[in-house]
């Protein structure tokens, strides 16, 4: 895409919004919807009215524009006194300066570290914006701290006499936090704690705290999972209550409980799942019809039978509203009475679902659906690679060194058969969809065999085959078809969308740049040219050197996929409607959108937009936490693997290059370290922005991204998650 295009479409962004001022300004006291705002504005093309709907959406949460009653908007009344105020988020830098991330401006606002007002990093604020000098960038001063992101903090005691100082493990906290004597609890010098904030004095240098939870020695395994969910304030314990409410909870299966359902116990069911899932939330039932069309049910487990508004657990699995999935263990929503026993789909047991019920032709088009509570009892539990088995032999007799149970079996004909032909309507499915601009991401994961005592023992990467793909192909279509039954409804009523708008331009630009130093090229002519030279690229590299760094930047070039009420569809995966229907016992979103449409099946009247718009961003917010504790489990794994491998040399990548250094992931093994600029012996390097690369000055000689190199581990810390490379030299 030219200069000139992505500067016209970031021009009709801002005409966007500044239409939707301009119309709510002029009539105050009126309020408009969406749709006669985009008449008084011109928009009539689909993509500029999403445009208008995602604007509307973001201006209400950023309260710069009130939702008086359900899609209807009106201004905000502000005197001119406090028009040169504006409200920002804070992103503290590496350096102890900050930048104000104000919506509506073009540029984020810089603040100096003496200007900061005891802000921290992601807090919101209130700021003043110094009159623009011509050339220079915005600058300002943090005038008041309106709310503060978080207030406990992961740190280390520094015990004195008669107090104590606890530093932040978080490089972005610039303080140390002080803790008088009486507040340090339990803890001992040199403990990782969690401190809570309890003021900050305006004379005072640090603010107060007080110990709140002692998590152990640093560098310990625990201690530094556990460390990890503290700073991100995941919990990794149920509360004595809740456990309690749980343990009680009546989960037999009931005669007048079945009567209300439909009974499916007698249909061919069956669940597939990795080889070491403890949960099954989800199953498949198959039933060839007398019409020769296939009957095929998506089973979901009915937790929202059990988890009823109102109780401690519902509040406690709303506040989670995910499991978080760390490298060792997982950090269920719901305990265990739910997640592994009365809400797992086991086999030859009853069980409560909520169900997709769809008629398929021979085609993979959808002739019927049906939506519902439903009893079933699952024939047989397979794992991943049984199933992949039967697709690729076209046999059921699973070999010993696959199968879950230890031994050779085979699997019924009938079995047999069902995989077969949802495997080849899945593909049907996944064709379709790729050839609507659907986005191919089979991006590499890294897995860990761990010994007893969590010690990495092997690295091994998950790939998505066949099997998963059978799997992910129905759950996409109940979620679809789910949210278009609602979304389609009028009138419109309240429902949880899974949204993902379209990708960011300028990192797409970026990722151009990059990939075409390999000799991948993205083609920017239109929104489907984009997407199949998108794939296309993610193709390419499968296998290659490059994979892992050009995926990973892919998915950082799109836009970040979340839960709301206002649909604008899902990019990635080219739908139209989009939720999340099938996960429920790790997903809170998932309950919700159970609850609705068990609701607006009984014929209720829609829910509160506002409740739900407040749920939605709590729920968005969570999984982004959850998402990024799964990222730092992964790099402390990382590191602890490399601690025994100092003495091996390593071929890796160049994956990313800042003024401080050059980030290298290892081929073998996919761990990520960081190669000092300070370190690079030979010559004195500087950093090009333009190349991507680190230069020396003297001998000219260049390391840019995606270069090979050849490094060994110079030195790993647990407790900070830094692991650091010393350079041999380029690979030849």
């Amino acid at each position: 895409m030219s200069k000139k295009k992505r500067k016209a479409n970031n021009n009709r962004k801002n005409e966007i919004t500044k239409g939707i001022f301009t119309v709510l300004e002029k009539e105050p006291q009126k309020s408009f919807n969406y749709k006669q705002i985009a008449a008084k504005i011109g928009v009539s093309e689909a993509h500029d009215r999403n445009q208008l709907i995602k604007r509307l959406v973001q201006l209400k949460e950023k309260k710069r524009i009130i939702e008086e009653s359900r899609g209807q908007y009106k201004a905000v009344s502000v005197p001119k006194t406090e028009k040169t105020y504006h409200t920002g988020i804070v992103d503290i830098t590496g350096k102890g300066n900050a930048y104000i991330v104000v919506e509506g401006l073009d540029d984020d606002v810089f603040v100096p570290f003496n200007k900061l007002k005891k802000a921290f990093h992601k807090d919101t604020v209130e700021i003043y914006i110094y009159p623009r000098r011509k050339g220079k960038k915005l600058e300002g001063e943090i005038t008041k701290v309106v709310e503060r992101k978080k207030t406990s903090f992961v740190g280390i005691v520094d015990m004195q006499e008669k107090f104590a100082f606890v530093r932040p493990s978080d490089f972005r906290m610039y303080t140390d936090i002080f803790v008088s004597k009486d507040n340090v609890g339990a803890a001992k010098d040199g403990d990782k704690v969690v401190v809570t904030l309890t003021e900050w004095p305006d004379k005072a240098d640090s603010p107060y705290g007080k110990v709140t939870e002692v998590l152990g020695k640093p560098g310990e395994h625990d201690t530094e999972i556990h460390s990890i969910l503290a700073e991100y304030g995941l919990p990794y314990s149920f509360p004595t209550e809740v456990q309690r409410f749980a343990d009680a909870l009546d989960t037999s299966i009931k005669a007048d409980e079945i009567a209300k359902r439909r009974d499916m116990r007698n249909e061919l069911t069956f669940t597939i799942d990795p080889k070491d899932a403890k949960d099954f939330d989800d199953a498949l039932s198959f039933k060839v019809l007398e019409n020769g069309n296939y009957e095929i049910g998506i089973h979901i487990a009915d937790v929202s039978h059990y988890l009823e508004t109102g109780t401690v657990l519902d509040d406690e699995a709303y506040e989670r509203a995910t499991s978080v999935y760390l490298v060792d263990r997982v950090v269920p929503m719901l305990p265990e009475v739910l997640s592994n026993n009365a809400c797992s789909l086991r086999p030859n047991e009853e069980k409560y679902t909520f169900s997709a019920v769809f008629e398929l032709d021979d085609k993979a088009t959808v002739k019927n659906e049906w939506f519902g509570r439903t009893v079933i009892n699952s024939n047989e539990r397979f794992a991943y690679e049984e199933a992949q088995y039967i697709i690729e032999n076209e046999n059921g007799l699973i070999p010993e060194e696959i199968s879950i149970r230890g031994k050779q079996y085979e699997v019924s004909d009938a079995v047999v058969n069902a995989t077969l032909t949802m495997d080849r309507l899945a593909k049907i499915m996944r064709e379709r969809r790729m050839g609507k601009g659907a986005i191919s991401f089979d991006s590499i994961e890294v897995r860990f065999h761990l010994n007893d005592n969590n010690e990495p023992e092997g690295v091994y990467f998950k790939e998505s085959k066949d099997a998963n793909k059978l799997i992910e192909e129905f759950m996409l279509l109940a979620n679809r078809k789910v949210a278009a039954f609602i979304g389609k409804q009028k009138p419109e009523k309240t429902f949880v969308y899974r949204i993902h708008d379209e990708p960011n331009e300028e990192k797409l630009q970026a990722l151009n740049g990059i990939v075409s130093k390999f000799g991948h090229r993205l083609d920017f002519k239109d929104k489907n040219s984009i997407s199949s030279s998108l794939n296309k690229l993610l193709a390419d590299v499968k296998g290659q050197k490059e994979q892992n760094l050009v995926d990973t930047l892919a998915v950082r070039s799109m836009s970040k996929a979340v839960y709301t009420t206002q649909n604008i569809g899902h990019y990635g995966l080219a739908f139209e409607y989009y939720t999340h229907f099938t996960s429920p016992i790790r997903r809170y979103p998932d309950v919700m959108v159970h609850r609705l449409l068990q609701h607006y099946l009984d014929g209720g009247k829609t829910a509160k937009t506002a409740i739900y718009d407040e749920k939605c961003k709590h729920s968005s917010d969570m999984e982004y936490l959850a998402s990024s504790a799964e990222r730092d489990s992964i790099k402390y794994m990382q590191i602890k693997f490399m601690q025994d491998h100092q003495d091996q040399e390593f071929v890796g990548v160049i994956s990313g290059v800042t003024e401080w250094g050059m980030y290298v992931e290892i081929i073998a093994n996919k761990c990520e370290g960081m190669v000092r600029i300070r370190d690079i012996k030979g010559d004195y390097y500087i950093f090009d922005e333009k190349q991507y690369a680190i230069v020396g000055e003297r001998t000219k000689k260049t390391y840019t991204l995606g270069d090979e190199v050849v490094v060994m581990v110079k030195s790993t810390d647990l407790v900070k998650r830094h692991l650091d490379f010393s350079l041999i030299g380029k690979h030849e």
